[in-house]
């Protein structure tokens, strides 16, 4: 009983990495997308520099998605062999998700917020697309160290089961 509980908890935090990381992409990219539509409805031909910043904020649920992947291979969840932690080991799991979770929601949205305005950088300066890039990129920088801290969590909880 108490594997089946703690590989319910692991299998949430694994769902909460994707889930959470995904809303804030969703969001994301729907601010910069709609503001990309309004321009293009203007000039069509600047949808090549318009792209990259309307799908930048896309990454941080890619992130939540490696992060449930690696949750998923940590429990043998692909094969035959489950392996079914204990209730506390499932909470370790649960808690390693959170990082890339709470920053992909944050970072995302604030990611959407400024490739916003790089959309109006490149509506009124399309030559100046790159420089709508790397502000945002600067935001992904949080987003990464949010991934990356869950990797090293969950390498370092040593399954029992």
């Amino acid at each position: 009983m108490e594997g089946q509980i703690g590989l319910a908890i692991a299998i949430s935090g694994a769902a909460m990495a994707a889930l959470v990381a995904g809303i804030g992409s969703a969001i994301g990219i729907g601010l910069p997308g709609q503001a990309a539509a309004g321009v293009l409805r203007e000039d069509p031909e600047k949808f090549g520099n318009l792209f990259l910043l309307v799908v930048l904020p896309g990454t941080q649920g890619f992130y939540g998605f490696i992060a449930a992947f690696l949750v998923i291979l940590k429990l043998g969840l692909l094969g035959a062999d489950v392996v079914k932690p204990g209730i506390w080991e499932g909470w370790q799991i649960f808690l390693s998700c959170l990082p890339v979770a709470f920053a992909g929601l944050v970072s995302a949205i604030h990611q959407g917020r400024v490739c916003t305005a790089g959309v109006h950088l490149v509506a009124k300066h399309p030559d100046h697309a790159m420089k709508g890039v790397i502000y945002a990129a600067m935001v992904e920088t949080y987003a990464v160290l949010g991934l990356l801290v869950t990797f090293f969590l969950l390498n370092g909880i040593k399954l029992q089961g």
